[in-house]
């Protein structure tokens, strides 16, 4: 007897989870941004499709979807699930800073004077008469009810200071570039 007539093979349930797997990963793929794109370890076929797909809609998508599954079959799948793992666990450590941020914004404009000398202690570089400033703009902004102007500026400002090599849309910076300076600045 031949061994193939005694292969098991997967059921028709599985084949289709794995399917459904492969498209929700392609699905991913074609909402990531093209710079987090580069760093996933993808053939030139499956890159060209991800690209087309990110234009097409409804239908076109559907299909382009499938193709993109049936491409992923020839794919390395765990380095693929890998890296989006690791680009997406970076986001938590940030969200957890924005919190931590917006959590220092909402006390100094509450007058915790206490939290303004811990952070000149801790962040020696902060402005103390801009920072006054800010915090005491968005305190009578906020009695007036009038747009948060000041407390985004307080926010901008209290993450310069915290993460001086970061710009605002969190991609890092050199901070020796002449970039960094214009980013700070904004």
């Amino acid at each position: 007897m031949n061994e193939r007539e005694y292969a098991v093979r997967p059921n028709k349930t599985q084949i289709k989870r794995e399917i459904k797997v492969l498209n929700e990963l392609g699905q991913e793929l074609i909402k990531m941004p093209e710079s987090a794109l580069k760093k996933v370890p993808l053939s030139d076929a499956m890159r060209q499709a991800v690209k087309d797909g990110k234009r097409f809609q409804r239908g076109a998508l559907q299909r382009q979807l499938r193709r993109i599954a049936t491409l992923m079959q020839e794919e390395d799948v765990e380095a693929i699930q890998l890296e989006l793992a690791r680009q997406k666990q970076p986001s938590k450590q940030q969200t957890a800073e924005l919190h931590q941020l917006e959590q220092w914004r909402d006390r100094l404009i509450a007058g915790d004077e206490g939290l303004l000398t811990d952070l000149i202690d801790q962040f020696p570089v902060i402005d103390r008469q801009h920072i006054r400033q800010l915090v005491r703009n968005a305190a009578n902004e906020q009695k007036r009810n009038k747009p948060p102007k000041s407390a985004r500026l307080l926010f901008k400002y209290l993450a310069e200071i915290k993460r001086p090599t970061l710009a605002p849309d969190g991609l890092e910076t050199d901070p020796t570039s002449e970039d960094a300076d214009n980013h700070s600045s904004e």
